[in-house]
């Protein structure tokens, strides 16, 4: 039976402490993965973010099946922290309506349905624009809303694998493998949430909105890095390499007698410290095949074969002693449990538990970004589906009950009533 870690809650902000975005409104029309992390980056800073879903069955990630808690899955949990969340079915003409009335009040809208199902509702930049010149429009896609792939479906395996990134990843004996989470998902929401302040930070000097786009195959090639623009370079396709990177002989994982570790000793400094101050190794450095990074490319399979003899004849915690005493990048190859029970996860305040209306509480992981002065606001739980719909409806737009109780009638927010916490 699997132990869950015991996860402390969480203190709280310094009381009227500022934040980053507050008074900006967000209207988000997303879902899945990339969006949704996008705009949850924006709720965690300060801002006002009312998440748009289908009342039958809401965001995609509802459903996901790696585990679930209070009837909610980990998948929606982890992408959708400090948002409203309300229901509309867009197919009805008042449900639109509700859509634009928030649009016109809105500072962003993000979005990342398939190409052309905002312009079928009338809601795309080139409709809601005249209604609100100041406001910035971001659309995520697979390959851009413009041009002959935008009506392509795709997700971050498929641009993972038509961009080349994939084929970086793996063994050079072995086909090539996917990232196990959806990297270029989740980069691809950090490169929307880029776009989306770029574009504040303009309106702020020019006085208008505008249109920005990312693409996640965009996003995917330029993850190819260095190793992309070699092969501009040099004409040379790049190939998979493990552990160890081409160039860097002595990076990747290696066996002590009871277990991995990985150390990352790319450059001749770091090398000669390995191997004479850690390993008592000094022939690894004076011998010509090891004497230069480029002598030590090329027998690399020799050289990372001398180094694993020596790591076998003794016990991982005695080598993670000698390396750290000789400052050598060093670390454990942990499992998820590991890695989130490790004292570095611990010291760093980076789990918690928050409330949850129908589970108690939920795990919380902490925002990667540190501010000294506007820091994240407290977390609030990812929302249940149609959550806030009436208090948006009634704070945010003004509606009264007789008008939400007439959009209640005709559907807007599907077969049942609009949800109000308890």
């Amino acid at each position: 039976m699997p132990t869950k870690p015991q996860l402390p809650e969480r203190s709280s902000r310094a009381k009227g402490a500022p934040t980053a975005l507050d008074g900006l409104l967000v209207v988000d029309f997303t879902r899945v993965v990339a969006g949704p992390a996008c705009t949850q980056t924006l709720a965690d800073f300060g801002a006002r973010v009312i998440k748009i879903e289908n009342p039958d069955g809401g965001d995609d990630t509802r459903a996901y099946e790696h585990a679930e808690i209070g009837g909610e899955s980990a998948a929606y949990l982890s992408l959708n922290r400090n948002k409203r969340g309300i229901a509309l079915d867009l197919t009805v003409p008042e449900a639109r309506e509700i859509a634009l009335d928030l649009i016109r009040k809105a500072d962003v809208v993000v979005e990342n349905f398939s190409s052309g199902v905002m312009k079928k509702f009338g809601l795309d930049y080139e409709a809601v624009a005249p209604l609100n010149p100041r406001l910035v429009y971001c659309s995520i896609s697979a390959y851009g809303r413009s041009g002959p792939f935008a009506s392509r479906p795709g997700f971050d395996p498929i641009t993972q694998a038509e961009s080349g990134f994939m084929s970086l990843n793996g063994f050079a004996d072995g086909p090539a493998v996917r990232t196990g989470p959806p990297i270029v998902d989740m980069a691809t929401g950090m490169s929307a949430c880029n776009a989306i302040l770029l574009a504040l930070l303009a309106r702020y000097r020019l006085g208008r909105g505008q249109h920005v786009e990312v693409a996640l195959f965009d996003i995917a090639m330029g993850m190819t890095g260095f190793y992309g623009m070699a092969y501009l370079i040099n004409g040379e396709n790049p190939g998979r390499f493990g552990n160890s990177p081409s160039g860097s002989p002595s990076v990747g994982v290696y066996e002590a007698s009871d277990g991995p570790l990985y150390i990352a000793c790319a450059n001749d400094r770091l090398f000669r410290r390995l191997v004479v101050e850690v390993l008592n190794r000094p022939d690894l450095i004076d011998g010509p095949q090891f004497a230069t990074r480029k002598a030590r490319s090329e027998n690399k399979e020799l050289l990372r074969a001398a180094i694993a003899e020596v790591f076998a004849s003794d016990t991982l915690e005695n080598w993670m002693a000698k390396m750290k005493l000789a400052n050598i990048p060093v670390g454990y190859l942990r499992t998820v449990e590991e890695g989130f029970n490790a004292p570095e996860a611990r010291e760093r305040h980076r789990l918690s538990r928050i409330p949850h209306r129908t589970a108690e509480w939920v795990p919380n992981i902490e925002p990667p970004i540190s501010m000294s002065l506007t820091g994240a606001i407290d977390p609030v739980a990812a929302p249940l589906l149609g959550e806030h719909t009436e208090d948006v409806l009634r704070d945010t737009l003004g509606y009264d009950a007789r008008r939400i109780l007439e959009f209640t009638q005709k559907g807007v927010f599907g077969s049942g009533k609009p949800s109000t916490p308890a």
